[in-house]
Formats: C-alpha cells, sequence, structure tokens
C-alpha cells in the first residue's frame, strides 16, 4: 500500500496515497462518510498499480486520516478540497471513479473540469441523494435541530446528516436538469440497492449529455458493492474506460 501524504487546504490537512505512473491518471472519490482505504478503493488501487497507470485516493476533511471535524463539512466544501487535491497532484487527462456520494462528487468535478476528465465510473452513484434520500419529516427535523441521527448500517455510531450539508447537496444537484458531461460514463448499481434506488441510475443516464453512457445492474447487489463478483464488475468497466482513453 502506498503510504499517506498530506497536503494542506485553507488550514486543513487533507491525506491522501499517491501512486505513480501512466496517463490517464485514476482518482477515487469515496462516499459519504467513507474513506480512501474501503475495499472498492484498494481494489482500483491494485488495478492501477497491475497496469501501471498513476492513481489517486484521498480522505476528504473530517474522514478517514485528514484532518477537521466531520459535522462541520458540506458537500460543496468537499467538492472544493477534491478540486484543490486533484490540482495540486495530478497532471493531464483523469479518469474519476466515484462511490455513492462520491459518484456525485465525481459527475460535479466532470462538469467543472471537461478538458481534464476523460472518464467516468460512478459505483452505486448517489446524485442529489439531499433531494430523495430524506423523507419529509427527516427534513423538516432538520430544519428545526440543524442535525439529523440516523442509524448507521455500516458502523456503530449513528449516521449524522448537518444542516449546512443539507442545504449546500440541495446547491449542487443535478437531476432536474441536463447534465453537461461529455466524456464516456460507466455506471455500476445493485438491483437491491436500498439506500440508493435503481431509478436514480436510469435518472442519471438520461440526463447526461454524453453520448457514451452505459449502465450494468448487478442482480442482487446491494449498495456497497464489495463482493468479489461485484469488484469483478466494477474493475471490468473501469478497464474497458481506461483502454478506450489511452
Amino acid at each position: 500500500m502506498t503510504e499517506p501524504h498530506y497536503l494542506d487546504f485553507a488550514g486543513t490537512r487533507l491525506a491522501y496515497r499517491y501512486r505513480d505512473g501512466a496517463s490517464p491518471t485514476l482518482v477515487f472519490l469515496p462516499g459519504y462518510a467513507s474513506d480512501m482505504d474501503g475495499t472498492k478503493a484498494l481494489a482500483v488501487d491494485a488495478f492501477a498499480e497491475a497496469r501501471g497507470n498513476a492513481m489517486l485516493r484521498f480522505d476528504y476533511s473530517g474522514t478517514g486520516l485528514s484532518g477537521g471535524r466531520f459535522e462541520d463539512r458540506t458537500l460543496g466544501g468537499w467538492l472544493d478540497q477534491s478540486l484543490a487535491v486533484i490540482d495540486a497532484l495530478t497532471d493531464g487527462p483523469l479518469i474519476l471513479i466515484g462511490s455513492s456520494m462520491g459518484g456525485w462528487l465525481a459527475l460535479l468535478i466532470a462538469r467543472q473540469s471537461p478538458e481534464r476528465v476523460v472518464g467516468l465510473v460512478g459505483i452505486a452513484a448517489a446524485p442529489d441523494f439531499t433531494a430523495w434520500g430524506y423523507s419529509a419529516e427527516e427534513k423538516a427535523a432538520l430544519r428545526a435541530d440543524g442535525r439529523l441521527e440516523q442509524p448507521n448500517p455500516y458502523g456503530d455510531a449513528p449516521q449524522l446528516t448537518t444542516l449546512g450539508f443539507w442545504r449546500s447537496g440541495e446547491s449542487l444537484r443535478l437531476l432536474d436538469a441536463p447534465i453537461p458531461v461529455d466524456c464516456p460514463v460507466r455506471l455500476v448499481h445493485g438491483d437491491a440497492d436500498a439506500d440508493v434506488p435503481v431509478d436514480i441510475a436510469n435518472r442519471t443516464v438520461r440526463q447526461l449529455r454524453s453520448a457514451d453512457v452505459q449502465l450494468t445492474i448487478i442482480k442482487g447487489g446491494e449498495h456497497r458493492l464489495s463482493q468479489g463478483h461485484e469488484i469483478a464488475a466494477i474493475l471490468r468497466v473501469l478497464a474497458e474506460i481506461v483502454e478506450t482513453t489511452e
């Protein structure tokens, strides 16, 4: 495993792991409250090592090895951090691989940096989850209390959403209009995903402006898509994207 290094951004130390190699550079964007050392991130890193591609993965502030408090963060802040880390540490064309919320960030980065992003892979991508991922009662509680704690299916600590994060997400919604991304896009989604309905993947396909968009549905796949055959499907899709951009 590549060693962690740190980059200062607005007074916060952001942890990253970078593997030097050939172009295009693969950039992994973790999901909400996840980090750069998860199962899918490590699988993509091993893929990059085997193929000789450059690889960047990092932790948003308040997560993993990075500094800062999770509850102070917003989607817009994490987007700014992602752009800063990518600009500081990479050159040339990029392929973005985004998991869950990271898929939302990947679409936002591709929209903002079309001259650099040559391919995008969304893994159970969750664009606009602040809009469809909360009930009316939960949104009312957020507005009243400024925070919402929910049971976390992936850990012991409750899953926290702050009003600041929710408002930031609402300001960055993509699915209500055509998404001005023209690079090849591959989405991988499980049909048993209880967190991000497969209809979100279908809506994303319809709204993307790119003429080269494909959606792979994994039968029985849940949100994490971390089983062996699911990882293999993700890497097959990624290999196709890499081969079309080399």
